[in-house]
């Protein structure tokens, strides 16, 4: 598969950037520790990947997802083979007593990267889900910056979105807050942040899912008044580890894609996959349609599409990296854009937020609205869009 041609590139990102940087690099992390934690997601992967064959000191690696942890290793094993140094992976969760035990038995990282996020847009249709969303995304991440602070941390990255610019959906407004929290962390412990796009075929995605349907002779349902930006899984990788080991405290790096140029329609996508594969789409005018002659169709060399508007809660118009607001540096890096940030931040407002959070939890009572409000009185922009339909809804 040709993932590169599918999202509308003929060259890797950041390969000069890598290229200029690879000694040090190198250097740096054959002489340093590291706890990724999330590693055996997508994007976790990609960086542990990325570590691993620099021959680190120490990597230890933190995921809840067992079986996904197993194929890391098998996939690490299988490309890499062995380094001589401590390589061990650990199936926590993170927010549990067992993970607290297991930092408190070493807790002696140079580098952590938290890579663990609740990242769909899906995952704000229930008021449950969205606590997880919060615990996951901020309540994890401060727990885990304080635990960095009492050791012997460098540097803690932690990855956000770039749906926490101008954010329009929960999601991105919990990494927002996210990165609110970070700059006040940033006044005792070294932090640094990576924005970028969807990752092509990461667990979960839309693209991902065209795997998945046409493994199982599904039609595919596609919004068809959608743009995105695109990365690789080791584009994501490789941008989150340059963040860590090359930013300074408090810098957001972000990958320099042009809308003119990187702005990739989802049906463009769909058709040039479908087309990689052998495939014509054939447009449908119904989710019922499609399903039907998903039986028959294939079989031909044609496949059933159903290409609707977007019309669910939290999604988005348009991507972007960055703010008006917000100081850059584009010059540091030939692909790599950096966000500059002081230490600014309402302390009040935090403190308040994590004490009704907390509150909300002792209860065990707590509504979507709840959240709409918390979220919008830290978030003074936050124009969040009830339209009272979810992708849970959709094909």
């Amino acid at each position: 598969m040709d993932i590169l041609n599918l999202i509308g590139r003929n060259e890797p990102l950041f390969k000069s950037d890598l290229a200029g940087k690879e000694t040090e690099l190198r250097e740096v992390v054959n002489a340093s520790t590291f706890l990724i934690l999330g590693g055996a997601g997508s994007i976790g992967q990609a960086v542990a990947k990325e570590i691993f064959k620099r021959k680190p000191k120490k990597l230890h690696i933190i995921d809840h997802s067992e079986n996904n942890m197993v194929e890391l290793v098998r996939d690490i094993r299988s490309t890499f083979g062995y380094i001589d140094g401590d390589f061990q992976t650990f199936s926590l969760d993170i927010g549990s007593l067992e993970y607290d035990a297991f930092f408190e038995s070493d807790g002696k990282y140079d580098y952590i990267l938290n890579l663990s996020a609740m990242k769909h847009v899906r995952s704000e249709k229930d008021p449950f889900t969205l606590m997880r969303m919060l615990e996951v995304n901020i309540s994890n991440t401060n727990k885990t910056l304080k635990q960095s602070q009492c050791g012997s941390t460098k540097k803690y990255f932690c990855v956000s979105t770039d749906k926490a610019a101008n954010p329009v959906n929960m999601m991105g407004a919990s990494k927002r807050i996210m990165e609110m929290f970070l700059m006040r962390w940033s006044l005792d412990l070294n932090i640094s942040t990576a924005r970028f796009a969807n990752v092509a075929f990461s667990d979960g995605s839309l693209l991902h899912g065209f795997n998945k349907r046409l493994e199982k002779l599904q039609p595919l349902a596609v919004p068809r008044d959608i743009k995105r930006y695109f990365v690789t899984p080791e584009e994501a990788g490789q941008l989150c580890l340059m963040s860590c080991i090359f930013g300074d405290n408090r810098d957001i790096f972000f990958p320099k894609l042009l809308s003119s140029k990187h702005l990739i329609n989802l049906v463009d996508v769909a058709t040039k996959f479908l087309n990689q594969r052998g495939y014509q789409v054939f447009k449908c005018s119904s989710e019922d349609e499609a399903r039907e002659l998903a039986k028959t169709l294939p079989a031909r060399g044609e496949w059933p599409c159903y290409f609707s508007s977007s019309d669910t809660t939290g999604e988005k118009s348009f991507e972007e990296f960055y703010t008006s607001k917000e100081q850059l540096d584009m010059t540091l890096f030939d692909d790599i854009g950096v966000i500059k940030n002081t230490a600014m931040f309402d302390n009040e407002k935090l403190i308040d937020f994590e004490v009704r959070v907390s509150q909300m939890k002792l209860d065990l009572n707590w509504k979507k609205q709840d959240f709409v409000k918390l979220f919008q009185h830290i978030l003074p922009n936050f124009e969040h869009k009830e339209i009272g339909k979810f992708l849970d809804g959709k094909m």
